[in-house]
């Protein structure tokens, strides 16, 4: 039995897996699956977020102590809890038995502007400075980080209100844009046991970040053809499928 953490990015927070962590949970029918918020995020929007990754990696550490979870664990995380994941895998000896790193971008493998498109600069910061109502700015991040908006009718809504119960502070976004912006990953592997999935269509970053990072550290990565940088949202049975086979290649060679 296999414990996973699931991890989200920039000012994201458990609930905005949705539907994916079920699908997730349904696949792996003997694996236990936990959805982790960061600090300044989601139940932990009250707190300040560290300014650094190894902060927040230190801060997922001690949550899952208090709760009494022990190692080993696998983690599945995105964009910059992708990053938390990476530097979890570096520092936290046997604690970490496999990573599944969706859509994330690191320095020293790709520029910043493959790691964040220009095209989306001006949108962002408005999102991190302008004071809109909830439903405007969970619109704007949809557009950012899906290609299939018109299936997601109810999805704005519904992350609206996470907004509005759980808001994440502008002081907080910014020291995770600032953490996400100056973390540097190893330059070899931290971890044997890795999988990297890529929207080839995404958006936001550019797909070969993440073909950068599998390149450099000789470790698989699949593409999907056309979902956008919320990979799990877009396509969630894609990517459940992906880490099932990968976890069953993982036992037949073990």
């Amino acid at each position: 039995m296999r414990q996973w953490i699931l991890l989200r990015g920039l000012t994201r927070e458990a609930a905005h897996w949705g539907a994916f962590a079920a699908d997730f949970e349904h696949a792996l029918p003997h694996d236990r699956v936990l959805a982790l918020d960061l600090p300044g995020n989601g139940q932990l929007h009250r707190q300040r977020s560290p300014a650094s990754v190894p902060g927040m990696v230190q801060a997922c550490r001690e949550a899952l102590a208090v709760r009494g979870i022990a190692p080993p664990y696998h983690l599945l995380a995105m964009s910059l809890g992708a990053m938390v994941a990476i530097e979890w895998s570096r520092v936290g000896g046997q604690e970490v038995a496999g990573c599944v790193l969706i859509n994330t971008s690191v320095r020293p493998f790709s520029p910043l502007h493959h790691r964040l498109r220009p095209r989306n600069y001006a949108a962002l910061l408005q999102l991190a400075l302008r004071a809109q109502p909830a439903e405007a700015i969970e619109e704007t991040v949809l557009r950012l980080t899906s290609n299939r908006v018109a299936e997601h009718g109810s999805v704005v809504q519904d992350w609206a209100a996470v907004r509005a119960q759980r808001p994440v502070s502008t002081a907080n976004a910014l020291r995770q844009l600032w953490a996400a912006a100056r973390y540097r990953a190893p330059a070899a592997a931290p971890l044997e046991r890795m999988l990297l999935l890529a929207s080839r269509s995404d958006g936001l970053v550019r797909g070969e970040c993440s073909a950068a990072i599998a390149n450099a550290w000789q470790r698989p990565v699949v593409s999907h053809p056309f979902a956008g940088h919320d990979l799990p949202l877009d396509d969630p049975l894609w990517v459940v499928e992906q880490v099932r086979r990968w976890v069953a290649e993982g036992a037949t060679e073990s």
